[in-house]
């Protein structure tokens, strides 16, 4: 069998990877920066950032989003393992494939919800199907020409505006922008479920929560030391 494909998914994991360590590193600084910005105006200058607020709980939100997928990435998720515990190795792993394989259609029922939520703000079409899609809907009002309450509009997306809000001016950014986070979220936890479905089959990891082995790593150290005590 060809290496490439092998090779392929490693490149999209990396380039993943690296997106959400440098959009998690993008948004805490930028809430860090805001947020003392509006500080000082604040307690020296008796002044502040009308928008500051909005925009802190706008990159606070995106920031919980990229934290879901990256957690499950770096197994950081906290989970109950006092029954899985009690099955052999390989019946801990059929648990595993299941809780999994459980993940998934959770996610893919998440991306299309997110999906049917953002598109109208996008003057897109959400999908028909009460679980799963099976087409796009037709006639749904769109809602592109709703703003946040009080973030200024930047030139830099005013390209937005003949393509989905019909020539219309926006005087304050656009909800699609801010929203734009749902499936793109629901989009990298799918692939990180998916990810770490194939890490369990082949063995290069246990389970989708926490890890144990800081724990056990402890525990080794301290019956070290009773041993030579």
């Amino acid at each position: 069998m060809s290496a490439e494909p092998e090779q392929s998914r490693n490149v999209l994991g990396r380039v993943i990877n690296e997106f959400e360590e440098s959009a998690i590193a993008l948004l805490l600084g930028l809430m860090t920066l805001v947020t003392f910005a509006n500080v000082v105006l604040r307690y020296v200058f008796n002044a502040s950032l009308i928008w500051g607020l909005e925009v802190t709980l706008i990159l606070f939100a995106w920031l919980v989003v990229f934290g879901v997928s990256y957690c499950v990435k770096v197994t950081a998720h906290l989970g109950v393992d006092a029954v899985t515990n009690l099955f052999k190795p390989k019946g801990r792993k059929v648990l595993a494939l299941v809780s999994a394989a459980c993940c998934i259609v959770y996610a893919a029922l998440l991306l299309k919800g997110s999906w049917d939520y953002w598109a109208p703000f996008a003057a897109l079409q959400p999908t028909e199907g009460r679980w799963f899609p099976t087409g796009f809907m037709t006639g749904v009002r769109d809602r592109a020409f709703y703003t946040t309450d009080q973030v200024p509009m930047l030139d830099m997306f005013r390209w937005l505006e003949p393509l989905i809000n019909y020539d219309e001016t926006y005087d304050k950014l656009p909800r699609v922008i801010p929203y734009a986070i749902l499936p793109v979220g629901a989009a990298l936890l799918l692939f990180r479920f998916i990810q770490a479905t194939v890490g369990i089959v082949r063995g290069t990891r246990d389970s989708l929560i926490v890890s144990h082995e800081a724990e056990d790593a402890v525990d080794e150290l301290a019956a070290r030391h009773a041993r030579k005590e």
